[in-house]
C-alpha cells in the first residue's frame, strides 16, 4: 500500500482545524491506513471543506456521476466525509481529523483504532490541540456557579445555548470511549456530547446518537455537572457542538494540563475566588478541579492558581461552605467568541498561520 497518497491526505487534513501533525513513528499514516482506502484517500482529496453535489466532484476525478455519487454516499456512511441533505440532493464536504473524522468513528471505534489514537495524542496530537485549544472549544461556567445576579451573556449559559436549538442530539464522548477501550476508563457518564443543526442531523442519520429534547439535555448538562465534567462549546457564539469533558480523558483537557499556564490559552471568561474567611480547608474543591489550579495550603485555606483556572465552576458547585465564588473577568479582559463556526474556523486557520 503505497504511502504517497496518505502522506498528501495527511498533509491535507493538517491544515484544517486543530490540525493533524506528521510524528517520527508515522502513527498518522498507519491512522489513515485503517481509515481510508487509496481510492476513498483519492476522493477526500478532490472535496472542499464547502458542501458541494456530486457533479463537481465527478468532474475534477474524471468518473461518472452515478460513480461519484455511490463513493460519496458510502464514504459518508463510514464517517470519512460530511454529508448535508438540507433542502434537496445531498451535498458533500471534506472534514477535520477533529472534530470530524475520529469522532464520526465513535459507534465504530475498537480497542486496536483506540491504542493507535492513544498513541498519536502523546506523539504529536497532544500539541496540535493545545496550539488551538483557544478557538476550538471554550470552557463556560456550569450554570449553577454563577450568582444570579451576575450578567451571563447568552453564549456563555450552557442552558441558554441548549434551549436556543430545534436540534439537540446526544451521543458519546469518543474521548472516554476511546480511554476506556485501552483500560484507563474514568467511570464518568459516556453519553454527554451534544450535536446541534445539520451536524446533529448528521449522527442521527448515520446511527451515531438519539435526539432528545430540551429537558432531556438539561438533565444530561445537571448530570454531567454532579460527575465533576466541565462544559465546552465549540468556541462560536452559535456552536455545533457542545462537550462535558474530564480531565482524565478529554485531548483538550489533557493537552491544557501539560501546560504550566492554561489559563493563558483557553477561551473563557471567568475564574474562581476563594472567600478565606469562609473556607474550611476540607479539600473539595481539589478532587472536582480538571485543571489542578485550586488547592488547600499551609493555613488549610483554598488557594486558587489563576494562571491555571480555566473558570469551569466546578469547585464552586461542590464546596460545602460556599466559600468558593465564580467571577466574571474584568470588562477589558472578556472576549466574544466568533459568531459560527466558519469564522470560528477562519480564526483558527489565521492563529495557525494557514491565511
Amino acid at each position: 500500500m503505497s504511502d504517497q497518497i496518505y502522506r498528501e491526505l495527511q498533509q491535507r487534513l493538517d491544515t484544517y482545524s486543530l490540525g493533524f501533525p506528521a510524528t517520527a513513528s508515522g502513527i498518522e499514516i498507519r491512522i489513515l491506513q485503517r481509515l481510508f482506502s487509496e481510492e476513498d484517500a483519492k476522493m477526500f482529496l478532490a472535496l472542499s471543506p464547502m458542501v458541494e453535489p456530486p457533479e463537481p466532484v465527478a468532474e475534477r476525478m474524471a468518473i461518472s456521476v452515478e460513480d461519484a455519487a455511490a463513493r460519496l454516499e458510502d464514504m459518508a456512511r463510514r464517517g470519512l466525509l460530511f454529508r448535508l441533505a438540507k433542502g434537496g440532493a445531498p451535498r458533500y464536504g471534506a472534514i477535520p481529523f477533529i472534530h470530524g473524522l475520529y469522532e464520526f468513528q465513535v459507534k465504530r471505534l475498537d480497542p486496536e483504532f483506540a491504542e493507535m489514537g492513544e498513541q498519536y495524542m502523546k506523539e504529536g496530537l497532544d500539541q496540535a490541540m493545545a496550539g488551538g485549544a483557544e478557538y476550538f472549544l471554550r470552557t463556560i461556567p456550569v450554570n449553577a456557579s454563577v450568582d444570579v445576579t451576575q450578567q451571563v451573556a447568552s453564549y456563555d449559559d450552557a442552558c441558554e445555548i441548549l434551549r436556543s436549538r430545534k436540534l439537540i442530539v446526544v451521543t458519546d464522548c469518543i474521548c472516554r470511549k476511546q480511554k476506556s477501550l485501552v483500560g484507563e476508563s474514568c467511570g464518568k457518564p459516556m453519553e454527554a456530547c451534544f450535536m446541534f443543526g445539520s451536524m446533529g442531523q448528521y449522527y442521527l442519520d448515520h446511527d451515531m446518537g438519539r435526539q432528545v429534547t430540551v429537558a432531556e439535555a438539561e438533565k444530561i448538562l445537571a448530570d454531567a455537572r454532579d460527575a465533576g465534567l466541565v462544559t465546552q462549546p465549540a468556541t462560536a457564539q452559535n456552536p455545533a457542538g457542545m462537550c462535558n469533558c474530564c480531565g482524565d480523558c478529554c485531548g483538550v483537557l489533557r493537552a491544557l494540563n501539560m501546560h504550566p499556564k492554561p489559563a493563558e490559552i483557553v477561551f473563557s471568561n471567568h475564574y474562581a475566588v476563594v472567600d478565606e474567611a469562609e473556607c474550611t480547608g476540607c479539600q473539595a474543591c481539589e478532587d472536582r478541579c480538571q485543571m489542578n489550579a485550586i488547592a488547600v495550603g499551609d493555613a488549610d485555606i483554598a488557594v486558587v492558581h489563576l494562571d491555571r483556572c480555566i473558570g469551569c465552576g466546578l469547585c464552586v458547585t461542590d464546596c460545602p461552605a460556599g466559600a468558593v465564588q465564580l467571577t466574571p473577568k474584568a470588562e477589558d479582559k472578556r472576549r466574544i467568541p466568533p459568531a459560527g463556526s466558519m469564522d470560528q474556523m477562519l480564526a483558527m486557520a489565521r492563529k495557525r498561520g494557514l491565511m
